[in-house]
């Protein structure tokens, strides 16, 4: 039984997992820097560097003791190398190096996307999607469509052009005077709200278009809520308080809109690939909202387990274990890079 080691910093979030056989997850340790984050309203990069810095030796020791693992009991170690935040990556490469190095064991470098994508495989029921299929990676950072014909044969098919859906959730969240991170609050507000209160644009860019954009959903919320500036003025700042209602009728109108382009595109998608399921990764998977409404396709949807839905280590070491059964290993001169490798 193979038992893997990941590490994860490619952004806010420093974590380590063991998981053995690409499956069964023996720990998953996340040491959270939202707290850190939350007055900005958003990741600042050199803060998310230190931070890593601090949290890296202890959530690695306190993945090996949840694990009742050792290292010499370490088969391989992995890491998401790519994409993500420049100098919060070089921490989680470099501890992820001196393992593999100091320890003589097999270093495996992975793609943070690729492995929200395996995420769903961490599901106790131990789902077997059928191929070939579309997945969806939505998050503070990603907004992507891809063609899979395996869990290894993936191919972006389509892309945010503007704001990540995450993101447009934490920029509203800002604008309604939420709090950080925005997707959380306003799903949970969503639920008591109207969605259609108000009508917020759909922009679905081309009848074919597989790529998206929520900037211009962004600022009709903000419009909508501080009104619209005329020529030569400035945005204004609340001059009132929003209600509770007020606030929950914006929050579930402004994700029907994000749901609806959502589901729009991985119709199309379907068609396009001739889609047999649809595999969905990333923070946003979490959101209530959009798992209810993905329940009605009749195409099957996957969904990731709720602890594996955001930046964690486990769904790392759990796609390294494709890589680790051919010998599929990475130099030690293993790049920290900010992009995906799944680009156009």
């Amino acid at each position: 039984m193979a038992r893997i080691l990941g590490i994860e910093s490619t952004c806010d979030e420093t974590a380590a997992a063991v998981v053995a056989d690409g499956r069964t997850v023996l720990s998953n340790i996340v040491a959270s820097q939202a707290h850190l984050h939350a007055k900005y309203r958003g990741v600042v990069p050199e803060i998310a560097s230190r931070a890593h810095i601090e949290n890296i030796l202890p959530v690695l020791r306190e993945s090996l003791e949840a694990a009742k693992t050792t290292l010499d009991q370490i088969d391989a170690i992995s890491v998401a190398h790519r994409p993500g935040l420049i100098g919060s990556l070089l921490i989680g490469v470099t501890a992820a190096k001196t393992l593999a190095w100091s320890m003589g064991k097999p270093l495996i470098g992975v793609d943070h996307v690729h492995a929200h994508l395996y995420s769903i495989m961490l599901a106790e029921n131990f789902p077997s999607p059928s191929f070939p299929a579309v997945g969806l990676v939505i998050s503070g950072g990603h907004t992507a469509l891809y063609e899979m014909n395996s869990l290894i044969d993936v191919h972006l098919i389509g892309s945010t052009i503007d704001d990540a859906v995450g993101e447009a959730y934490d920029k509203v969240s800002a604008i309604l005077g939420l709090g950080y991170p925005g997707g959380p609050i306003i799903d949970k507000l969503a639920a008591s709200g109207d969605p259609e209160s108000i009508r917020f644009p759909r922009t679905l860019l081309g009848r074919d278009s597989l790529d998206f954009s929520f900037s211009g959903l962004k600022t009709a919320v903000l419009y909508h809520v501080r009104g619209v500036p005329s020529k030569g003025q400035q945005i204004k700042q609340i001059t009132r308080t929003l209600n509770q209602q007020e606030l929950a009728n914006i929050s579930a109108s402004f994700q029907a809109a994000c749901i609806d382009v959502i589901t729009t595109k991985l119709k199309r998608a379907s068609k396009r690939v001739k889609a047999k399921s649809i595999l969905i990764g990333g923070g946003v998977s979490a959101n209530r909202g959009l798992r209810q409404a993905l329940s009605r396709f009749s195409t099957p949807v996957f969904f990731p387990p709720l602890p594996y839905c955001t930046d964690n280590a486990a769904m790392s070491a759990a796609l390294a274990h494709l890589f680790y059964e051919p010998k599929d290993f990475s130099p030690l001169s293993l790049d920290a890079i900010p992009q995906s490798q799944f680009q156009r």
